[in-house]
């Protein structure tokens, strides 16, 4: 894994950032970012401070522990979230899609790692300058005041899932969850695009890799969902998996 730096030239990884005059004016996530709550000027103001970022399969935007510098919003791909323990054992606490906020830190440096799962570009703000717009928009507050109140509520669900579901349950939990989110970006809710590896899923899940192949296995058998592609999973049975989900 690496950290793609910000600069406004390509990277030896073939990564690169870069300054972009309004590069809200056309952007694809601004009706579902925390930003699209701002004003025509506020926005033409943060644009002059943003910097686009460009990331492939195992860039991180920052490790663990990093000084929180800067927020970034999604506008492609796909991120995880994930937290090493001392023993080497990886949590993976969130997974992040087109519109997400990433950079929230309580104190002064993160709590976590985000990385790329796949091709994806990012929205980066200066922590310092994005805070100047709290300052004067109300809006801006309470749409940030949602993001952090949503990720205690998705801390809170994992917890029961990780704490009282059956393997089944989990996996079925988990696949409703994006079908959810693949719906709100707008998207096929019943043919997902799976960017993370069953790995991921397990670490996320609390479950073995070879736990969710068999799992992902016995849903298909019972006709819940079918596998048509690598990277894909179809459900067939949405009133059938929510049950499973429930217990």
């Amino acid at each position: 894994m690496k950290t793609v730096l910000s600069s406004s030239e390509t990277t030896s990884s073939g990564c690169s950032v870069t300054h972009a005059q309004n590069p809200c004016a056309n952007c694809d996530v601004r009706s579902r970012a925390v930003c699209g709550v701002l004003s025509d000027s506020e926005l033409s103001k943060l644009a002059r401070v943003n910097r686009r970022r460009e990331l492939e399969a195992g860039d991180c935007i920052f490790f663990e522990g990093d000084e929180a510098e800067a927020y970034y919003v999604v506008v492609e791909g796909a991120l995880k979230l994930y937290k090493l323990l001392s023993d080497g054992r990886r949590q993976v606490t969130g997974f992040l899609f087109k519109g997400d906020f990433v950079g929230l830190a309580f104190k002064d440096d993160h709590s976590f790692t985000a990385e790329a799962l796949g091709h994806s570009r990012l929205c980066q703000m200066p922590r310092q300058k994005f805070e100047l717009f709290l300052n004067e928009s109300m809006p801006l507050g309470r749409k940030l005041l949602q993001v952090a109140t949503n990720g205690i509520v998705s801390a809170q669900e994992q917890m029961l899932l990780l704490g009282r579901k059956t393997a089944q349950e989990r996996l079925a939990s988990f696949l409703i969850w994006m079908s959810v989110r693949a719906e709100e970006r707008g998207e096929d809710y019943s043919r997902l695009a799976v960017p993370m590896s069953r790995t991921d899923m397990g670490d996320y899940l609390g479950l073995t890799v070879e736990t969710v192949s068999r799992t992902m296995t016995k849903l298909k058998m019972r006709g819940v969902i079918a596998l048509p592609d690598r990277g894909v999973v179809e459900i067939i049975n949405h009133d059938l998996l929510e049950e499973i989900a429930a217990g």
